[in-house]
């Protein structure tokens, strides 16, 4: 038992020696050791204690490496499972009770930008698609304008179920749809978010403030930027039509942020 004490001591001594001719050398990191099948199992408590990987470091050489992320498949076979839990969900009676169908989102995964509105209208819940009236070829139009393609980017909405009379979600309505909306901006994994309204920005980053104290700066969803701006519903002929203007100055920010040029307005002429 000495002669194995005396082993584990003098591999531990030239270890520290070895770590500090590193040190002294300059090396701040070692790349950590491929995985191989361990001969015998580790067991649940020795898993359970094993540190988080982080970057390297001179007290941290031999971390285990990080798991590997999902796959794009692996996080669209998640995607539509969640999905289909949204469509068979009745959580809300009021709002099971009226609606046509569910609207869940639409766009790639890996989007660069993605649209939050408030909650679907009477086109969406026929459709099942977000923003597909009025206010949605508005939307259509500003991103066009920004010079991105509808197609490029991910649309979806605090709630899933159309509120009758397109009222306002409710807070029991938005905190019900909270973890749907958590997990699908998990899976589509989004760049930037842009909130359209003022119940996308209360409910997402849990503000009271109105949309127009909110505007012309970025916020921060779980290390995601957020910038909040007018709903385009508020924007139809009918509504506030004079806000495009501070709408295209929040999206030039956005461009900005986003390391994009911003597109010159076009000659009427």
């Amino acid at each position: 038992m000495t002669s194995i004490n005396l082993d584990r001591n003098a591999v531990a001594r030239q270890v520290r020696q070895y770590l500090d001719l590193l040190r002294d050398a300059g090396v701040e990191f070692l790349p950590a050791p491929s995985r191989t099948t361990p001969s015998v199992e580790v067991s649940a408590f020795s898993r359970a204690e094993a540190p988080a990987a982080e970057p390297a470091s001179g007290n941290s050489l031999f971390a285990p490496a990080a798991e590997p992320a999902a796959s794009e498949d692996e996080r669209l076979r998640s995607l539509a499972v969640l999905q289909d839990e949204v469509r068979q969900c009745m959580a809300c009676p009021e709002l099971c009770s009226t609606r046509t169908q569910t609207v869940f989102g639409v766009g790639p995964m890996d989007v660069e930008l993605c649209f939050v509105g408030e909650a679907p209208g009477a086109d969406e819940d026929r459709q099942g698609e977000p923003f597909v009236g009025a206010a949605g070829q508005l939307l259509t139009r500003i991103i066009e304008a920004m010079g991105l393609r509808r197609e490029e980017v991910y649309i979806c909405n605090i709630l899933k179920c159309r509120p009758p009379g397109n009222r306002p979600p409710k807070v029991d309505e938005a905190a019900n749809c909270r973890g749907f909306l958590d997990r699908q901006l998990e899976l589509i994994r989004p760049s930037f978010i842009c909130c359209l309204g003022f119940s996308a920005a209360k409910y997402l980053l849990n503000s009271n403030l109105a949309i127009g104290k909110m505007r012309g700066r970025f916020y921060d969803y779980n290390g995601i930027p957020v910038i909040c701006t007018y709903h385009p519903a508020s924007l139809l002929p009918t509504r506030s039509p004079e806000n495009k203007r501070l709408v295209w100055e929040d999206m030039k920010l956005l461009l900005q942020k986003m390391g994009r040029p911003i597109p010159q307005p076009k000659s009427s002429g």
